[in-house]
This record gives structure tokens, C-alpha cells and sequence, in this order.
């Protein structure tokens, strides 16, 4: 199972067909995926479309909810846990979208966000069309290290990721949002750090090391955690 791969492949799918998916898959994966913080619980479970508030203009015939203690850096450990997931079902031709707006019928004060799920034409994409922040945009320095990075999708493609090279890696930062922008976005941004940090993982499996220290903050920017790849 290729997942890096997938990085350079992957789109956000928004086109579906109305096969069956075969979720022991689903289960089979998470059961042996890398969490970023193993001391977080978290589930899962699957509905069909019309179990699910959907405000968007498409759907998709099933959505995957993910469910989380609430504890700090939740949002971290989701993005790296369910973006790994992503990268394995775009491997077996079943396309997946982060979806923001949508929502469970019955409230749950476990619950963090929805992907849609469903087998697709429509998952693949040449690297030329991504459209993505230039790799100097989101470090100190340009480095290639940082392209599964770069490709990482994100809410309304924001990228709120930043990337400050140490003697041993990287410190990793979310960007601060202004008031306008936070009331949208400061939501989802801890689960984009994650999904950045898992696109690192699956590219760097041998010498991935994620930790969280005591640093300062640096201008426009709020310390996430220290990575070595």
C-alpha cells in the first residue's frame, strides 16, 4: 500500500457513484492506524446520506463522522488519523472530501466532522492542477522536504500551516486569524495542521517524530508542535 503516492494524486471528491463500499476496509485500516496523540480516544461511524445534515450543493452517498474526547490538540490528532485514511481509500478508487458543512441530526458532544465517502470517476488529478501557497509561503525557507506538506487540502484551502527549521526539524505553527476570518476558520484549523503533519508521516514513516514543547509563539503565528523527519 503506496499511501505517499496518493498525495500526488489526490483530490477532494465531490462526484460520486451509488455503489456499496465494502466498510470492513474502513475498519480493517483504523484499526491499525498511527495516532499523533495516542492519549486521545476517538471512534467513528458511517451513515448513509439521509441520516446527515448536508448544507452543500453535492453530496456524497455515505459520510464517515468522527468522534473525539475534547481534549487539547484533538483537532491535531483527528486531521493525522482520518488524512491518513483519506489517502488509503483514494489507493482503492473510493473518493473522500472533508466536509465542514454538514452535520449529524442528533447532537453529539463528541463529535468533530464529517467525510463524505463513496466509489468515484472522479479522485485523480495531475500535480500541475493543485493550487497551493509556494513552499517559501509556508516556511522560513524553501525546502522540498515540505512538499506532501504544501499538498495537503485544507477549509477553503487556507493552508494555516507554517514550518520553522531547528537544528533537528521543524517547529510547526497555525496562523492567527483576524476576527472575520477566525469566526470561519479557526475551527477546522488544528484538524488542517493534522492533515499536513499526516501527508509528513506517511512520506517519512522510518524517522517521523512529532512532539509538543514548551515554545513561544512567533508573529501572526501560535507554536502547534516540533516535528523531525
Amino acid at each position: 500500500m503506496d499511501l505517499e503516492k496518493q498525495i500526488y494524486l489526490r483530490k477532494s471528491c465531490r462526484k460520486y457513484l451509488d455503489d456499496e463500499i465494502d466498510f470492513t476496509l474502513i475498519d480493517d485500516f483504523l484499526s491499525n492506524v498511527k495516532p499523533l496523540i495516542p492519549e486521545i480516544d476517538y471512534s467513528y461511524e458511517i451513515f448513509a446520506k439521509n441520516e446527515v445534515k448536508i448544507k452543500t450543493r453535492w453530496s456524497a452517498p455515505y459520510y464517515l463522522a468522527i468522534y473525539s474526547e475534547k481534549k487539547e490538540n484533538y483537532g491535531l490528532n483527528i486531521g493525522f488519523i482520518f488524512q491518513q485514511l483519506s489517502l488509503y481509500l483514494q489507493s482503492i478508487n473510493i473518493g473522500s472530501c472533508w466536509v465542514g458543512l454538514a452535520s449529524l441530526k442528533e447532537k453529539n458532544p463528541e463529535f468533530v466532522i464529517l467525510i463524505s465517502l463513496g466509489k468515484s470517476d472522479d479522485i485523480s488529478r495531475d500535480i500541475d492542477s493543485f493550487k497551493r501557497k509556494k513552499l517559501i509561503e509556508i516556511s522560513d525557507f524553501e525546502d522540498e522536504r515540505l512538499i506532501p506538506a504544501q499538498l495537503a487540502p485544507s477549509a477553503v484551502n487556507s493552508q494555516p500551516w507554517y514550518f520553522k527549521h531547528t537544528d533537528t526539524g521543524f517547529d510547526i505553527y497555525k496562523v492567527k486569524y483576524n476576527l472575520v476570518k477566525r469566526k470561519i476558520l479557526s475551527k477546522w484549523n488544528d484538524i488542517d495542521v493534522g492533515i499536513a503533519l499526516a501527508h509528513l508521516y506517511v512520506s517519512n514513516k522510518d524517522s517521523f517524530k512529532f512532539e509538543i514543547k514548551n515554545k513561544e509563539n512567533i508573529k501572526g503565528h501560535t507554536y502547534v508542535g516540533s516535528l523531525i523527519i
